[in-house]
């Protein structure tokens, strides 16, 4: 079945690429020739995919052990008991693990140490799975993430700052003393402070920002949790809170 045997990571990610590409074509753009295929009344059934792009239906290898690891066997007994796209998606899930473990049979095969097995995977996790294809999960998740994107980039004061991109820093704030003069809240390199605690922006931690003085702080230092600052119209600070309560 084999014509030539991939011995280098590069090469079994190119013929696990050939492989995924023949398996998405079947259950997408020729998933009614798929369909038609898999008739109930046949023997047990397997999806290949081939290194080469394509795809073909057939039947197991009789030999034991065989040479590569087997797809799912008899996927086509389920096809009139389930809807069709649940009957796709089942399938696809298959095509997946069958997949990885043609592409680990031959890094274990032709030895791959640790290195080259995370690289392999590193690589192949980098690709939307067939199952996130054929289920438009890739497609989704691509949207979800521009849109986020494109909100941050819009929105401007957030109180949540992990709603930003990790890399924007939020703007400088600034407030005014007693004497009116304007004090910087930024330290020499740029980086927004804590109104609190003087530190720097973390890009893991959850700020919020006084609707008073318009200064930032740590959630934590300010007992303010993501979920607590949901419900809030207008957060005023401990500062801000106190000089309001004196008035």
């Amino acid at each position: 079945m084999e014509s030539t045997v991939p011995r280098t990571v590069e090469e079994v990610f190119n013929d696990f690429k050939g492989r995924r590409a023949g398996l998405i074509k079947a259950l997408t753009a020729d998933v009614e020739k798929f369909y038609q295929q898999c008739d109930p009344e046949k023997e047990n059934l397997c999806l290949y995919g081939l290194p080469n792009e394509t795809w073909e239906v057939n039947l197991p290898v009789e030999e034991v052990p065989p040479e590569l690891p087997e797809p799912a066997l008899g996927i086509n007994f389920a096809r009139d008991g389930m809807q069709e796209k649940d009957w796709l998606s089942l399938v696809s899930v298959h095509s997946d693990s069958w997949l990885l473990s043609v592409a680990f049979y031959f890094g274990a095969r032709f030895g791959f140490g640790k290195s080259e097995r995370k690289r392999l995977f590193q690589m192949i996790n980098d690709l939307p799975t067939v199952f996130e294809v054929v289920t438009g999960a890739a497609k989704q998740a691509r949207n979800v993430a521009h849109n986020n994107s494109s909100k941050s980039k819009s929105s401007g004061k957030s109180r949540h700052p992990e709603c930003q991109p990790k890399a924007v820093k939020v703007s400088p704030p600034k407030m005014e003393d007693e004497s009116g003069e304007e004090e910087e809240e930024e330290d020499e390199q740029g980086a927004t402070l804590c109104g609190a605690c003087g530190d720097n922006y973390g890009q893991d931690e959850f700020w919020i920002c006084c609707d008073i003085c318009e200064r930032w702080f740590h959630g934590k230092c300010v007992k303010i949790t993501p979920a607590k600052a949901e419900h809030i119209k207008q957060y005023k600070c401990p500062s801000c809170s106190s000089k309001r309560a004196r008035v």
